[in-house]
């Protein structure tokens, strides 16, 4: 996320609106190609880039783990180098932010996280634009993150810095941001005079929110601490009795996929105040607006 500007950003959300409302003209990815190289498996992330490609009027090359081999058949670095001969934009979904690096530091064409271990920016671009259309404004809007400070929570805390939202969030002991982190998060503010907060509980962290968002408490790679995690994250799940604490109109997101029973109680991305359909439907036009600037640059 501290790869674009606050501008940036701004600018994202008005394309994804345009996008949203199909009223966009023109294929600025005629005869260019994207490559889709994913680590990880996907619903949401794969069909949405593939389709914001075709839709665009480009080609999505999809490529699973098993064929090219990351850190195996081929180094980052020369991956990058030969995609960089055919493609406009190389897509990656990679279990180490590493790779993502090396192969952004190889590539003469743009590189997107479409995921890491570290962060996932698109997934927080789609996040914002659903908070906009539903709330109205971004700025001064309250963001409470009940669970996991994980990669997807880390994208949407800089991304709430970067619009003037303020960010909340409730973890278990040791589930929490980093100083590293936290630091980041906090410059992204700047001068604002809004910084992350931290609070003990998800009553505490939900009351007056705009936003209850919660995400599952085990991702991919990590299915060896799932019992360890389920035992520490009692008292995490968003159930429609936390959800009544939070502010008038609040709304609530997930980004999907949801394990019922942990994360959020049976049923709740169903509860009338579920936004999270309409997160999913924002990734594919959050991400045409991303591969539009990168490729023509507005």
């Amino acid at each position: 996320m501290n790869d674009v500007t606050s501008a940036q950003v701004l600018e994202i959300l008005d394309a994804g609106d345009v996008y949203r409302e199909a009223s966009a003209e023109g294929h600025p990815l005629a005869g260019k190609s994207v490559a889709l190289l994913f680590e990880k498996p996907s619903l949401r992330t794969k069909v949405s880039f593939e389709v914001a490609t075709y839709e665009l009027g480009g080609h999505p090359i999809y490529m699973s783990r098993e064929e090219v081999g990351m850190g195996t058949r081929e180094t980052a670095e020369d991956i990058a180098r030969v995609l960089e001969r055919w493609v406009s934009v190389i897509v990656a979904r990679v279990f180490q932010h590493d790779s993502l690096r090396r192969l952004a530091e190889s590539s003469a064409v743009p590189v997107v996280n479409a995921l890491s271990d570290v962060e996932h920016p698109c997934q927080a671009l789609a996040d914002l634009l659903t908070m906009r259309q539903r709330l109205g404004a971004l700025k001064g809007a309250t963001v409470a993150v009940i669970g996991d400070a994980n990669n997807c929570a880390l994208s949407l805390a800089l991304g709430c810095a970067a619009v003037g939202a303020q960010f909340r969030i409730a973890a278990p002991v040791g589930y929490g941001f980093g100083p590293e982190d936290l630091a980041s998060i906090n410059q992204r503010y700047g001068g604002n005079g809004m910084r992350v907060q931290t609070v003990a509980n998800a009553q505490e962290a939900v009351r007056g929110a705009d936003v209850v968002y919660t995400d599952v408490w085990t991702s991919m790679g990590q299915e060896h601490q799932a019992e360890e995690r389920y035992r520490d994250f009692a008292g995490y799940q968003v159930s429609a009795e936390l959800m009544a604490h939070a502010g008038a109109g609040a709304i609530l997101m997930h980004p999907m996929p949801a394990h019922y029973g942990e994360e959020l109680a049976e049923g709740m991305l169903d509860h009338p105040q579920s936004a999270a359909y309409d997160q999913a439907e924002n990734r594919l036009h959050v991400q045409k607006a991303v591969l539009r600037l990168l490729v023509v640059g507005a």
